[in-house]
């Protein structure tokens, strides 16, 4: 794929991006670090903990090291394993009729993005009160929020690093995304030992959807300096290690580093955005059940193609380039254009994920449905190459075969 670099001036002062960096998330990594959850739930001011977690996952025998760890530290517990892929109102809902009667001072979520966003979602409406809907968008909650750790068991959302919780409305299954500071977990726990049983599936969905966010976080309206270092550090751990453990599972160094990666994905996310691509992800998956991961790999390319027009993200892309070692040098921007979304294109293939939107299906009746959708999503705004619904339109039908 060739894309037109256009003529642009190269300035001898370029004003660095300013920002106001507020860690709010302490970031615990380790082999079999699951069993210091109690000491840590216990230094945080619990005595009685709600944990949100998912069937799959009790049966997988990692909410086994947290009780245990949590039981040692003399902590009460209270296990609700409901929480369900990408989340709706009503699974917040029953995560807050279940823990409200049970005078729970401290949360800890165990799981993927969902189970954690639905444990930040339970996290709102106790503390505040209310209903999902009236913390759409950010700052929205007046009281404090419980003390949350948050233990991923994939490598893919970052959702432990960040203050947002994505919750579907459950009648339209339009996705909200309800930010507050106070919402961020206080302590990200990571685990690699916890991702070894993920299936190839879940691995390589979650790690396309890691890897967007490193992409789309460097080149974003708001990332910054702070935002592309960890971005680009992010990318430069992933773009490696998922093809090591789509190949190899049990790689546990590689397990490692992409929860590592992820994490930091979710940092970048934190102090900065995302774009076009999860913008357009969003009504896949709500219209057509595509798996997050998935829809936002299939555009992830083409909207890269889209943005490149924009010289600093043709510039981020080439140093991307050369981070992952597909050129030797950024000054030739358009092959590190073209490197990158043959590179992302690999990637997909090696995922078994389908690069095509009649690969799930999807023919050109629903693109317009689709890309009125599309314009509506939050991330939309954020996209470094100003997009409006007939781009979307562009970008579907590319996708489409």
């Amino acid at each position: 794929m060739t894309i037109s670099a256009g003529d642009h001036v190269i300035e001898t002062y370029v004003r660095m991006r300013g920002f106001d960096y507020q860690p709010r998330t302490r970031v615990v990594f380790d082999e079999g670090a699951i069993d210091r959850v109690g000491t840590l739930a216990r230094d945080l001011g619990a005595n009685s903990v709600l944990v949100v977690t998912d069937g799959h996952l009790v049966a997988a025998g990692h909410v086994v090291h947290a009780k245990r760890s949590l039981d040692e530290a003399g902590l009460a517990w209270h296990l609700f394993e409901d929480a369900h892929e990408n989340p709706t109102t009503r699974d917040v809902d029953m995560c807050v009729a279940f823990a409200r009667d049970r005078s729970v001072d401290a949360i800890i979520g165990i799981g993927g993005g969902s189970s954690l966003d639905t444990a930040k979602g339970c996290n709102f409406l106790l503390t505040n009160g209310g209903v999902m809907h009236d913390y759409r968008g950010v700052g929205k909650a007046v009281h404090p929020m419980l003390p949350m750790i948050a233990i991923p068991t994939t490598a893919g959302t970052g959702s432990e690093c960040q203050s947002f919780a994505l919750i579907a409305d459950a009648d339209t299954h339009q996705k909200m995304a309800c930010g507050d500071v106070k919402a961020a977990p206080r302590i990200a726990l990571l685990d690699p030992t916890l991702t070894l049983t993920q299936p190839r599936f879940v691995t390589a969905n979650t790690g396309i959807d890691a890897i967007a966010h490193a992409i789309e976080s460097a080149v974003c309206t708001r990332c910054n300096e702070l935002s592309q270092l960890l971005s680009h550090e992010a990318w430069r751990y992933m773009h490696h290690d998922l093809p090591r453990v789509l190949a190899d599972g049990d790689d546990l160094s590689a397990r490692g580093r992409m929860q590592l990666g992820a994490a930091m994905a979710g940092m970048a996310i934190e102090n900065s955005m995302l774009g076009a691509a999860h913008s357009a992800a969003n009504p896949l998956t709500a219209r057509f059940n595509v798996v997050h991961g998935a829809a936002v790999g299939v555009m992830l390319p083409h909207v890269m193609a889209f943005n490149a027009y924009t010289p600093a993200v043709r510039a981020e892309y080439a140093q991307m380039a050369v981070d992952a070692g597909l050129i030797e040098s950024a000054d030739n921007e358009e092959a590190g254009v073209e490197a990158m979304i043959d590179h992302i294109n690999v990637l997909l293939g090696e995922a078994r994920i389908p690069r095509t939107l009649s690969g799930y299906g999807i023919d050109g009746r629903a693109i317009a449905d689709l890309a009125n959708e599309a314009a509506q999503q939050w991330t939309a705004q954020f996209n470094p190459r100003q997009i409006e619904r007939d781009d979307f339109e562009r970008l579907y039908h590319a996708a489409l075969d």
